[in-house]
């Protein structure tokens, strides 16, 4: 009885240690599949500057978001930073809540040079 609580006990034990990993791995980066996004140069990421009817699009770590429809983003501008531009610095090192608020938002393109 005794071994049969202690292999529950065990297997109890690595099913959580499995589960946190996997949250945290998950959590650890907004994990975006880009293969088969758009390509855009930081000049065409420009045009979507979310003024005048376009789209407002942000670039973060090589990944293009397009926040055209996220309230805070109202045409292109939220807290002093503009959309059609790459923002990564801006998002990790200002921005109050970095990343998080990415998982919620579609990709649309991938950064390049």
């Amino acid at each position: 009885m005794k071994k049969k609580k202690t292999l529950i006990s065990i297997l109890i034990l690595v099913l959580l240690i499995m589960s946190f990993t996997v949250a945290c791995s998950s959590n650890e980066k907004n994990q975006v599949d880009t293969q088969e996004l758009p390509e855009f140069t930081l000049e065409e990421l420009a045009e979507y500057d979310g003024k005048e009817g376009k789209p407002a699009y942000i670039a973060v770590d090589g990944i293009i978001y397009d926040v055209t429809d996220v309230r805070e983003w109202k045409d292109g501008q939220h807290n002093g930073f503009e959309a059609g531009k790459d923002l990564t610095e801006a998002i990790k090192n200002q921005s109050p809540h970095g990343v998080s608020k990415l998982k919620n938002i579609k990709a649309v393109g991938k950064l390049v040079d």
